[in-house]
């Protein structure tokens, strides 16, 4: 009998770690990869790649936050066991031109030692009210870590009101290393609740939701399709007036 177990998890271990590698053999050969390096050479050639910033595809429950090429998903995987836990959006410009907008009402924070991070926390998740949920955006700041978040949030925010809409800051492309920066992007996530009132951390994919309801789109890596992420019908994404 435990012979049996064991060559049983060995298979569903097995089946797990085929299951991950093709993910990111799909990132990597041929998949999304070859096109973010696509529309980041020449972002004026794959316009129709691109969602609009301040639109919403049909009825979805938030706003997009910002304008470009969603290249990477949610469960993507960069190297085994580490999937990506939101959505990158590229802007196809400089640090500091893109600008990025709250996507949902709710709280924001920004910590003390965030340079390019901000948190939104929404009391009433739109797809199950009754539980909180919270909206992390990042790569607001350029390489040498200059914040590109506007001016009203200072570092150490708290709790401030915003609404779906307002102006967060503009993307950027801050990795933590001067040398090694990112291409210019917004990540966003959208993170569970530890069931005291705080986030958990983003870090861990197991923290946060698949953002396709959210958005109306098709965002998880495991269903997606290699074609861009946009709305189902051409005209069904509006933006606000």
């Amino acid at each position: 009998m435990k012979k049996k177990l064991f060559w049983l998890g060995a298979l569903l271990a097995g089946g797990a770690a085929l299951v991950l590698l093709a993910l990111v053999l799909r990132t990597y050969l041929g998949g999304r990869n070859t096109d973010v390096y696509a529309y980041l050479r020449d972002p004026s050639s794959h316009k129709d790649w691109e969602v609009q910033a301040l639109s919403r595809c049909a009825d979805a429950p938030f706003l997009i936050p910002t304008e470009g090429y969603i290249g990477y998903l949610w469960q993507d995987s960069f190297k085994l066991f580490h999937p990506h836990q939101g959505i990158d959006i590229f802007g196809g410009t400089q640090p500091g031109v893109t600008p990025v907008y709250a996507p949902y009402n709710g709280f924001l924070t920004r910590e003390p030692g965030w340079k390019s991070s901000l948190i939104i926390r929404v009391p009433q998740d739109p797809l199950q009210p009754d539980r909180q949920v919270w909206i992390y955006l990042t790569h607001l700041a350029d390489p040498a870590g200059t914040s590109l978040i506007d001016t009203h949030f200072p570092p150490g925010t708290s709790e401030t009101p915003v609404k779906a809409g307002d102006l967060l800051g503009y993307q950027g492309n801050y990795s933590g290393d001067p040398s090694n920066p990112v291409g210019v992007h917004l990540h966003l996530s959208i993170v569970r609740d530890d069931g005291t009132g705080h986030y958990l951390n983003e870090l861990n994919i197991k923290n946060t939701l698949d953002p396709s309801p959210y958005f109306n789109l098709q965002l998880n890596a495991r269903a997606a399709s290699n074609t861009p992420p946009l709305c189902a019908a051409r005209g069904s994404s509006q933006p606000l007036p």
